[in-house]
């Protein structure tokens, strides 16, 4: 398969899983109400957090073009500005606080396309890849089990919820160096410890913007 037969093919492929995701979304959000399951509440954005990280190694595997890949990234993200403003689907965006995650999430995945994009995917996939998993899975787990918290910025951040971060991001980055040229071990460990502290100031969802620049960043520099 080559050409536009593959760029339509990656192009279907990505579409699909977007899809996927907000209609599993949906009926998450369905099967726990967010009054009863308090714990809850995010579960069903956190769904589409970790599922749209994964379109990046799913977009670099099918080849997707820089023509192709930031115009889409861009079209996502004003489409979830724009269901950020108006809660089109209230399952990605009902938090129960005020954020722009959603918004700097695909602003950041469409800043480091344009960066990076396609010359140097394995930076674009670590970036994406630290928030998507790391944040999400401590997102998941952290209100789950009850561990030492503290707030920053008035943001509640837990003992669980931060170790979950620093050793999702770094299993994330020691697969990503396994399967493309990337820093060493002892880098890939200060990768991940800059992506948990970043990822501890999050007024109004900004790390979805600042860990995936700078873990980039990072990965780049070190590489």
């Amino acid at each position: 398969m080559q050409g536009w037969q593959q760029q339509l093919a990656g192009v279907l492929a990505v579409s699909g899983w977007l899809a996927v995701l907000s209609i599993a979304a949906i009926q998450l959000r369905r099967c726990w109400d967010a009054e009863a399951s308090p714990k809850r509440r995010e579960w069903s954005r956190k769904l589409v957090h970790i599922g749209t990280g994964l379109v990046v190694p799913m977009a670099w595997a099918m080849g997707i073009a820089r023509d192709i890949a930031i115009p889409a990234a861009t079209l996502v993200t004003l489409l979830a500005a724009l269901n950020h403003r108006f809660r089109v689907l209230p399952a990605v965006e009902d938090v129960g606080r005020p954020s722009y995650g959603t918004v700097a999430y695909g602003a950041s995945i469409t800043l480091l396309l344009w960066i990076w994009w396609p010359e140097r995917p394995a930076t674009v996939a670590a970036g994406v890849l630290v928030m998507a998993v790391g944040d999400g899975l401590a997102g998941l787990l952290g209100p789950v089990w009850i561990s030492p918290s503290w707030t920053v910025f008035g943001q509640r951040r837990s003992l669980l919820g931060t170790a979950v971060m620093a050793s999702a991001s770094t299993v994330v980055l020691v697969l990503l160096a396994s399967l493309a040229a990337g820093p060493a071990w002892p880098g890939l460990v200060g990768i991940a410890i800059a992506a948990t502290l970043l990822e501890q100031v999050g007024v109004a969802g900004v790390d979805n913007l600042t860990v995936p620049l700078g873990v980039a960043w990072l990965w780049q520099a070190l590489a």
